[in-house]
């Protein structure tokens, strides 16, 4: 199906060449999954982007050849390629903001794919498109079809990604993180959906992830990459189970998993005694009848309902449930983005609420009540570099002079692990898990007491989520801070978090101590949930 020689992947900059991949080979077989892993700037994606030969004009691609069902792809030309393109080949990309135009409706998007690579005619792609919709399980395919993608969230964005790149049967699929953003019912129906393709159509398919479960649960064959080499090949069971290098056995092991503990996950010459938190009576945050109604064409569509909950000083509540549960405006509003149409906040005994959320961003309670975004991407400023980024609330909030701005900056970016040398760097050119860490380094910069992450870990490597895990555990003992953590990764939450809430459509369904909801679930949604929940490889045997 594919062979892969010799590729080296280098890219021209005003600081010189950097090789991005260096002298890779390997082989894809017809119906295999072949899973690439490793942590950002290994060079997965750059090998990719390669092989679909979409690298910018810095990057220079050299190979000894790039076979792909008997044709020289290294030697193709840009139309022959456009061809291959979308008909034989097909790529789902990480970030689906990005892949997919702002300003025309969705359904029309993928209509364009079809027209050009299969045989749809204007009277038959609207219903190629709306079939292509429900095959990712979107709902209500036939009104989304005329949405944009602004009015989307970021996991439907990447539903519809993955419907253009399976809309005309590929014969490869390449797939660029393709469950980034998404609910794990939604990650797995996606994963089952690309497999099932696979099998039924004797498709190929090259699957990039940091996310160990999903490789080994969908994988036939792992090449783990570091620094743009392979450093270990083979057969998911043995690579997993006998890793042979150690950098694929710190992947492994810097895995979440029920067995083990925050402080497990990172390797042995850096583990510390955790420091053990107190969760104290005093309630930081409570929640009392919260509400969110918007606009809608056949009138107010209701994105929470009646929420109640508390959060205790100290305490880490986790907010799990599929995308368009209401996490997302949960936190919104609870941050003072956005205004609650019902219901009270009461913020170490305060009434946020009652203040309008435009008025927020400079009442002195807003650095106690500091977020962290979903997507890195989209929350930072393009014109910023990351310490202005990291510094900017630290100058609109406190009286610091720009000595003690720029040694508070140093200070946060060493706690969250970003490189010094990239703090004068533009979003642009971070890797999504360096832009994590900015955003990260930004909600902490201020100590707040309460801090919101919405799905904070979900673009991060093992190994970086692991540092971020016992950073966060570390700074709510030091500083006796609160978090409501939202994620879809149960296998994270049940790690970190104290206390856990599910919601399902706008509504809390179950609440309870963590050990109680992930042992004892009485809801049979919060059961789906963990049986959809991607099992972590097992760790790996003494050699």
């Amino acid at each position: 199906m594919l062979s892969v020689q010799n590729l080296n992947v280098t890219f021209n900059t005003r600081k010189g060449d950097v090789d991005a991949v260096k002298d890779i080979s390997f082989n894809l077989k017809k119906g295999e999954i072949l899973g690439i892993v490793g942590e950002s700037g290994s060079g997965k994606s750059v090998t990719s982007y390669a092989l679909m030969r979409i690298l910018d004009n810095t990057g220079v691609i050299k190979a000894n050849k790039i076979i792909y069902s008997g044709i020289h792809l290294e030697n193709a030309s840009e139309k022959e390629m456009m061809d291959i393109r979308g008909r034989e080949v097909s790529m789902i990309f990480q970030n689906p903001r990005t892949s997919l135009n702002p300003i025309r409706k969705i359904g029309k998007q993928i209509e364009d794919v079809l027209r050009r690579h299969s045989q749809a005619t204007s009277h038959n792609a609207k219903q190629k498109a709306i079939k292509a919709l429900k095959a990712v399980k979107i709902k209500d395919p036939e009104n989304r079809y005329y949405s944009y993608p602004y009015e989307l969230s970021g996991g439907m964005c990447q539903r519809v990604v993955c419907a253009i790149a399976l809309a005309c049967n590929p014969r490869l699929l390449i797939a660029d993180e393709p469950t980034t953003g998404l609910d794990i019912t939604t990650q797995k129906a996606v994963m089952d959906l690309i497999k099932d393709l696979i099998v039924s159509r004797s498709m190929s398919s090259i699957f990039i992830t940091h996310d160990l479960g999903l490789a080994s649960e969908y994988c036939d064959r792992i090449i783990v990459m570091k620094d743009g080499l392979i450093v270990e090949e083979g057969i998911t069971h043995d690579i997993f189970t006998y890793p042979k290098h150690a950098y694929t056995k710190k992947l492994v092991n810097a895995t979440p998993r029920s067995e083990k503990s925050i402080r497990s996950l990172l390797p042995p010459q850096v583990k510390k005694q955790e420091v053990q938190h107190i969760v104290h009576e005093q309630n930081i945050l409570e929640v009392k009848n919260l509400s969110k109604f918007y606009p809608g064409k056949f009138g107010p569509i209701q994105a929470i309902k009646n929420i109640s909950f508390k959060i205790k000083k100290g305490e880490c509540v986790g907010l799990v449930g599929e995308s368009g549960c209401g996490k997302s405006t949960t936190s919104a509003i609870l941050s003072r983005l956005i205004d609650a149409s019902e219901g009270k906040i009461l913020f170490d005994k305060k009434d946020i609420s009652s203040f309008a959320s435009k008025n927020f961003s400079m009442n002195p309670i807003r650095s106690d009540i500091q977020m962290v975004f979903q997507d890195p991407t989209e929350s930072l400023n393009p014109r910023y570099t990351a310490r202005q980024s990291i510094s900017d609330p630290i100058k609109n909030l406190t009286n610091m002079n720009n000595d003690e701005i720029n040694t508070k900056v140093i200070e946060v970016s060493n706690l969250v692990g970003l490189p010094l040398n990239l703090l004068d760097r533009l979003p642009h050119q971070l890797s999504g898990g360096q832009k994590a860490r900015v955003g990260i380094a930004r909600a902490i910069a201020l100590s707040p007491k309460i801090l919101i992450l919405d799905e904070p870990t979900a673009s991060l490597d093992v190994s970086i989520q692991a540092i971020i895990l016992n950073l966060l555990v570390d700074l709510r003992a030091k500083l006796d801070m609160s978090y409501l953590f939202v994620s879809h990764d149960l296998n994270v939450v049940q790690l970190l978090c104290d206390y856990i809430i599910v919601m399902k459509e706008g509504v809390i369904i179950e609440q309870g101590k963590s050990k109680q909801i992930i042992s004892k679930p009485a809801e049979n949604y919060t059961k789906s949930l963990l049986a959809a929940s991607p099992k972590p490889p097992k760790l790996p045997k003494a050699s």
